[in-house]
């Protein structure tokens, strides 16, 4: 009969993130990742098989809570506009989550399904028909861009307008 886990995978996998987005991919390890939770190395390499397969987890776990919590915000911001929408969704780990799971083809499907799901909740707030779908598209690629470069969706407001 197998242990309890005393560490979920949630947390241990938010350490390899951590880890991965403080020191990059080398600093990631069973040795490492295994300090920071207070767990043995081969621990890990039961639970992931590969150091390659903790990056993988940790980006499919870091893809899974983004798609929920956007679709919490777009529960929230129901009745509001495309960027109070954006605004309630801290999508600050995005890129790193794009950089962690390139190699995995699992890991790049939910990054395209939490992008679908973005586009759809600002498709609805846009309004219908193929104005509404790229103008989506363009608000996202807008909101990830400033995110990526600058961490701040400073702006949304007039893109958004311009794209109603």
């Amino acid at each position: 009969m197998p242990r309890t886990r005393s560490i979920p995978d949630t947390e241990v996998l938010a350490l390899a993130r951590g880890l991965y987005a403080a020191k990059g991919e080398k600093a990631v390890s069973f040795g490492s990742v295994g300090q920071a939770a207070g767990l043995a190395p081969s621990t890990l390499a039961q639970r992931y098989r590969s150091v390659e397969g903790m990056l993988a987890a940790a980006a499919i776990a870091g893809w899974d809570a983004l798609i929920e919590a956007s679709a919490q915000a777009d529960q929230a911001a129901a009745d509001k506009g495309p960027q109070g929408y954006l605004k309630l969704i801290d999508a600050s780990e995005a890129p790193l989550l794009l950089m962690l799971g390139n190699r995995d083809a699992q890991a790049r499907a939910r990054a395209a399904d939490w992008r679908a799901a973005v586009e759809a909740a600002l498709i609805r707030r846009l309004g219908q028909g193929d104005k509404a779908r790229s103008g989506a598209q363009a608000l996202f690629a807008a909101w990830q861009g400033q995110l990526l470069w600058d961490g701040s969706a400073s702006g949304l407001k007039d893109i958004a307008r311009r794209l109603s």
